[in-house]
This record gives structure tokens, sequence and C-alpha cells, in this order.
């Protein structure tokens, strides 16, 4: 099984690095590929592609075996990103005007396009033997990401959103695609079916418990080390596990302060997160939210053990796992 040298994660990084310099985009329309090289190189921790890398390594096959994978994820999840910051109206992405203000909505939506089929395209470079699984899995993922996108907008005009639902939003959304990034690295290192499952369930849970970590941060991180702006969620009224769980035990005066501080369209800024995270603090759905969060942290150890490899193999995956999971409140 142990049939490779295993690389560090700084050496996987620079594969990485290197294949995505070496992406190549056609010249001509400019318009409509600059867009993409500009949204790729605009850096990002790259934690997906990185995960495909990991995934074929964990398995004893060299992380160079799938990176064009890599790069299919690497390229899909920007374009999502491109089509969000539309849906979104968003001004900035990681720091920098967003693609459909520094170009127009419409080449946006295009390069968008286009960078699906880019995705493709790099796919189509991996092993033939493994094709169709390859091709199965990053399609499954890929519409699971949209489904969670619909629901996420749908929730923005429903006032009974259950947990439950948030949930499955949440895995849609965000953590089938790490699910899906392990899942591509174990099929072309060639894991059994068990394994590959496995690893797609791990990603999974540690998707869901990375984004209910992100709506804990998002109300209680230090700003200075958060990097965008605390409470932006309160502001936004944006439906996470936190307000959620607010509405579902708030009663009295508490539900009437938080009903209020949700339907004022003008308030000051400062006032509302204060007052929503002292609701917050009264209800206790921060420790809430941890315990989730921890369950679902939980249940993915519980199943990257079952995987069939030795513990050097899982060293770099769980490490990463660990730093992932453990940003400051």
């Amino acid at each position: 099984m142990f049939t490779q040298s295993m690389h560090t994660t700084e050496q996987l990084q620079q594969i990485l690095d290197t294949a995505i310099q070496n992406l190549k985009f056609p010249d001509q329309p400019k318009q409509l590929y600059d867009p993409i090289t500009y949204i790729i190189n605009l850096g990002g921790k790259r934690v997906r592609p990185l995960l495909v890398l990991m995934a074929t390594e964990l398995f004893g096959k060299d992380a160079h075996d799938s990176i064009h994978a890599a790069m299919a994820i690497e390229v899909f999840h920007n374009f999502t990103l491109v089509h969000d910051d539309i849906m979104d109206n968003a001004p900035l992405r990681r720091g920098k005007a967003t693609v459909h203000e520094k170009w127009s909505t419409n080449t946006a939506i295009l390069s968008g396009d286009v960078m699906m089929v880019e995705a493709n395209k790099n796919l189509a470079k991996v092993n033939p033997i493994f094709l169709k699984d390859v091709l199965d899995t990053f399609n499954a993922t890929a519409q699971g990401v949209c489904e969670g996108q619909q629901l996420d907008m749908e929730f923005e005009n429903r006032d009974d959103v259950s947990i439950e639902e948030y949930i499955n939003m949440i895995r849609l959304k965000t953590a089938v695609l790490l699910g899906g990034a392990l899942k591509l690295g174990a099929i072309i290192a060639g894991a059994s079916e068990k394994d590959a499952d496995l690893i797609y369930k791990f990603g999974e849970n540690i998707g869901i418990a990375f984004q209910l970590q992100d709506d804990i941060l998002d109300v209680y991180a230090d700003p200075e080390k958060f990097g965008k702006q605390v409470g932006g969620d309160i502001i936004a009224n944006k439906k996470t596990f936190l307000l959620l769980k607010a509405f579902e035990l708030a009663e009295g005066d508490i539900k009437e302060s938080l009903d209020t501080w949700t339907s004022y369209k003008d308030f000051d800024i400062k006032e509302k997160v204060e007052t929503v995270r002292s609701v917050y603090d009264t209800l206790d759905v921060q420790n809430i939210a941890k315990e989730s969060m921890n369950k679902y942290l939980g249940n993915a150890l519980n199943l990257f053990a079952q995987i069939n490899a030795s513990d050097e193999q899982k060293n770099n995956l769980l490490t990463l796992t660990n730093q992932l999971m453990a940003r400051e409140y």
C-alpha cells in the first residue's frame, strides 16, 4: 500500500502553485479569459485542490497523478465565487474588486460559464481508467453546490427555516466540495470504494463543522484576526445556526427584541450587533453552536479513523484538519 514517499504540505502547495501558473487559457477574446486569470490569481488558501492531492498521497500514490483533478476543483470553485459574487452583489473578493465590478455582470456570467468548461477540460486529462468515476463524483459535487446556493437564496425570503434545513444547505453549498475533492484524490489513487466513500463523508462532516465555526466566528471573533467585518451576518440578518437557534429559544421580551432588530430597515450597525449578540449570550447559543460543531468534527474524525491507511499516511490530512478548525475566537 505505502508505495510512495509523501510530500510535505509545503511541497504540495508548491506543486499546486506551479500547476496554477501553468494553467493556459485561450488568448482571445481577452475580455472573456482575462477575468479567469484574474480571479484564480487572487490567491486564497487553495484548500480544496490541496485536499485532492493529499487524498491521493494518503492512499499511497503521487500527488502529480491527481494534479489535473485538483486544477478542475480549483477552477470550478473560482467559477462558483464569480457567480456567487454577482448574486450577492459583492464589491470585493479577497480585498480586490470582484469580476463583475471590474468588468461587467454579463462578462462575469460568461467568464464563469467558460470556467466550468475549463474545469471539464482539466478533468478530461485524468487517467482514462478512473475517468467515469471521476466525472460522476465531480458532477454530483458540482450539482450539489448549485443546489446549496439555491437553497441559501430561498432562505432569505423564508421565516420558517429549520436548523435541519440549514445544516443541509451548508452541507450542499460548502461541505460537498470538500468531500468531493477528497474523493477525487482517492479514486485516482485506486482506493477501495469503501475508503473513497469514507473520505467523502469525512470531508462533508469537516465542511459542516467548518461552516458552523464560521458562523460563530462571525459574531465572536477578534476583529484583528478575523479578516472580515465581525457581525456581518447579524447586520445582514443572515440565517445562520446562531440566529435560527436564537429564534427557536427566544420568548417574551427577548423574542420581541430579536423580532424588532431583524425587521429594522434603518439601524445603527454597532447597536444592532451588540444587541443581537447580547441576545445570543443570554440564550447561550454560542455554546450550543460549538456543541453542534464539535459533533460534526467528532463524526469526521471517527470516519477518518476507519480509513485503511497508516498513521504516517494520515498525518498531513489530520494536521490540515486541525489547522482549519483552530481559528481563534
